[in-house]
């Protein structure tokens, strides 16, 4: 009988274990994450790929000239294991939320010291840690899934429909 009940219940974990990870890659908006070495600053970039879907993005879904928690999900984050330049900040070691704020011709890059939100639905500007920002660049092609991405030279792009801006890590 005890045999039984562990073989049974070794079942049900196993079937549990299996959806759950079915359910992880099936999700709308999957997790991902880039990372690279940045003069020897190990750089970890973790957000949630939404897809365009026919849809008007950049003024449409996500509206202009408001906070975006860029991506899907929870707030996206951005980890140093070293202090770093981000764009025109002096930021040190640790995770810090990423939010931009969308506009036609260029974005506003904000780094802020609270990376435990959920979207930006509780954003607090006095936790800024500071804000830059960047031209936007219009793109020929179209990126069906949000992307961010850095390199090892320190670039990091974000990128979905036709729009790209990019900023550098040093």
């Amino acid at each position: 009988m005890k045999k039984n009940l562990t073989i049974a219940t070794s079942f049900i974990i196993a079937c549990l274990l299996s959806s759950m990870n079915l359910y992880a890659q099936q999700k709308a908006s999957p997790p991902k994450v880039s990372k690279a070495t940045v003069n020897g600053n190990e750089i970890t970039i973790n957000y949630s790929s939404p897809s365009k879907k026919g849809r008007v993005i950049f003024g449409g879904l996500e509206p202009m000239g408001k906070v975006w928690r860029t991506g899907a999900n929870e707030a996206t984050t951005i980890e140093l294991s070293k202090d770093a330049k981000i764009g025109s900040l002096d930021v040190k070691a640790g995770k810090y939320a990423l939010f931009t704020i969308p506009n036609e011709k260029e974005w506003t890059i904000i780094i802020n010291s609270d990376p435990k939100q959920w979207g930006a639905y509780k954003y607090d500007k006095s936790k800024d840690v500071g804000r830059f920002n960047v031209p936007v660049i219009s793109l020929d092609e179209v990126v069906e899934s949000f992307v961010i991405d850095v390199t090892d030279s320190g670039t990091v792009s974000i990128a979905w429909d036709q729009t790209k801006v990019e900023f550098m890590i040093k």
